[in-house]
């Protein structure tokens, strides 16, 4: 089995190859702006690095946001076209999650927060616990607020994102090394969750409509 993961919903790209029984190889391009031109590059440059062709890979799974409409939609497009062109199943996997499994791994803490740029003064968030097998369970649903709007008690969890670069006034125990989301790491949980057969719809959490709309759209407003 060898697993492509992708996740455009931060300001990272990211592109990971996951082989059973072996650790990750992982390709990131941190440029908020340019999902479009970087990802299909780096994929090519992750699985040569992996010593992998595309014709190898067995299973596709994707970060499904929250995030930017636009950045989001990159990977998730690029997987689902990847994934009918080679034949291969693709899973989603809430991008939160793996950014918890990335802040429980970095503390010592039982509970964390994840709390991402989603523009216009507002924070993507949800909040985790540590489960009994080590894994991130969710608390919260993922929602968008500003974030002086998060309870003081959830806003001092050690937490993880660019939020607390943004808003460090607001909360008090940033993780600074858990910034992004890891593919490394997106491409594990997905594999953990296969093999217990948990479902991984690839649906994307948008949350709320797009900044950019169509002519159509602006005139219903």
């Amino acid at each position: 089995m060898l697993t492509l993961a992708l996740d455009t919903s931060t300001s990272a790209i990211g592109v990971a190859v996951l082989r059973d029984g072996e650790e990750p190889v992982v390709g990131v391009e941190v440029n908020a702006r340019a999902h479009t031109e970087l990802l299909a590059p780096l994929v090519e440059r992750t699985l040569a690095k992996a010593g992998a062709g595309v014709r190898d890979v067995t299973d596709l799974a994707v970060g499904t946001g929250p995030g930017p409409f636009t950045g989001l939609r990159v990977g998730m497009v690029t997987a689902v076209t990847m994934g009918y062109a080679l034949d291969v199943p693709v899973h989603g996997v809430c991008s939160l999650d793996v950014l918890a499994e990335q802040a429980l791994a970095a503390t010592d803490a039982d509970e964390v927060l994840v709390a991402i740029d989603a523009r216009r003064r507002e924070v993507y968030w949800a909040r985790y616990r540590r489960g009994s097998d080590g894994a991130a369970e969710a608390v919260t649903e993922p929602a968008v607020e500003a974030p002086a709007g998060l309870p003081a008690d959830v806003r001092a969890l050690p937490t993880a994102g660019r939020g607390p670069l943004l808003y460090a006034d607001l909360f008090e125990a940033p993780l600074a090394d858990v910034l992004d989301v890891d593919p490394g790491v997106l491409a594990q949980v997905a594999a953990r969750r296969l093999a217990a057969g948990t479902p991984m719809p690839v649906e994307p959490l948008y949350l709320r409509r797009p900044d950019a709309l169509t002519t159509a759209e602006r005139a219903a407003r």
